[in-house]
């Protein structure tokens, strides 16, 4: 009997901890809208001119700024100037939104575009995120197929920054939205079954995953819908 009441217990307590982390972690992924909104507002006012002298350097330059700083909040997770880091990560984030921003709203339905993708990525999250909260199904199977995909997806995108073939450049954006939205599951999932302990590294991860189907999703409705001038 003993054995079993200890097994409860441990069992018990390991359930509270990923509520505990995974409420958390929610908590922490709303606050990053903060700075993520106001990055995006600053970033619609800045002159992104010099991405046009610089059409392949700029964004390798920004994509190594911003694997700076993911690496600066995971060395700081464990302590308050993780969530300091991961809220500067955000405000970068959301000002890199500012050169697509800027383009979507040349559209005279862009503005209705940029919250049909808002929406929309809202509505996968909370749908994909419920799914495996509520089912508890643990996800991890998919671990390495999502690995694969997202290291094909990186080397299709950076071969696309040389070539810029519109086809590819649509079918890049469904890939990903697709991808990311299994990264949501496995994301979640890793959490519930205690497999990510830390709901700073946790919101990093979600926050990274709705980030990207925003932006995809954006481009997609834009390439689709966009109505110019």
């Amino acid at each position: 009997m003993q054995p079993d009441i200890q097994t409860r217990a441990q069992t018990t307590q390991l359930a509270l901890v990923q509520h505990k982390v995974l409420r958390n972690t929610y908590m922490m992924l709303g606050l990053t809208m903060i700075p993520t909104v106001i990055g995006a507002i600053a970033g619609t006012a800045t002159n992104f001119s010099f991405l046009a002298q610089y059409p392949i350097m700029g964004p390798l330059l920004m994509l190594a700024a911003m694997f700076g700083l993911m690496f600066a909040v995971s060395a700081a997770r464990n302590s308050i100037w993780g969530v300091v880091l991961l809220l500067a990560f955000t405000f970068v984030m959301g000002w890199w939104l500012g050169p697509m921003l800027q383009y979507a709203l040349q559209f005279r339905n862009g503005g209705q575009l940029v919250g049909v993708a808002a929406g929309g990525t809202g509505l996968i999250f909370f749908t994909l995120a419920g799914i495996a909260t509520v089912t508890r199904k643990d996800f991890s199977f998919m671990g390495n197929f999502l690995m694969v995909g997202l290291v094909l997806l990186i080397i299709a995108s950076v071969a696309n920054l040389f070539f810029q073939i519109p086809a590819a450049s649509m079918t890049i954006s469904a890939l990903v939205v697709m991808l990311f939205s299994g990264y949501i599951l496995y994301d979640v999932s890793q959490i519930i079954q205690g497999g990510e302990t830390n709901y700073v590294m946790a919101t990093l991860k979600i926050y990274l995953d709705i980030y990207n189907i925003f932006i995809n999703l954006l481009n997609l409705l834009l390439a689709f819908s966009g109505q110019r001038d």
